[in-house]
């Protein structure tokens, strides 16, 4: 067990730990100086190498400019309230596919007509026009039979 310390031993230790917490107060400002002038230089469209030896108060004043200049915007513009973004998504899918699904020719023209139509009715009647059907198109030839005969199947 230790025996109660004097009052003096308090004062003596915060003499010990002043000059360690003042090093690392200057440390963490250095450091943000340092990151500071990393941001701030290349927004000003300056190079860093150029700038270099930048004095602190040169980096607080061109940070201090720079925030002035800005336009003032006193709240952020409001976002409007999503409607329905699960029906917003399937329309634009929609309407993307309408327009891939015919050029890209992986289905057959007939089936790929159905299945936009059924995926218009499935989306209540709110999708995009239906778009005239796509000309009549003769069968791509099916391409030949791999070597490895008829028990592999590949779907290309």
């Amino acid at each position: 067990m230790g025996l109660p310390r004097p009052a003096g031993d308090a004062a003596e230790l915060r003499k010990t730990l002043k000059p360690l917490l003042e090093k690392r107060r200057r440390a963490r400002i250095n450091e943000s100086l340092s990151q500071l002038k990393g941001l701030i230089l290349p927004l000003l469209g300056r190079e860093n190498s150029r700038f270099s030896k930048l004095e602190k108060a040169d980096i607080l004043e061109m940070t201090v400019r720079f925030l002035q200049e800005l336009p003032a915007s006193p709240c952020p513009p409001e976002v409007p309230p999503p409607r329905n973004s699960y029906q917003e998504g399937y329309s634009a899918c929609l309407a993307r596919l309408t327009c891939l699904l015919p050029a890209c020719g992986v289905l057959e023209p007939t089936v790929s007509a159905r299945l936009l139509e059924h995926l218009r009715r499935r989306a209540g009647g709110d999708g995009p026009p239906s778009p005239a059907p796509p000309p009549a198109q003769a069968p791509a030839p099916s391409p030949p039979a791999p070597p490895g005969g008829p028990g592999l199947w590949r779907p290309w």
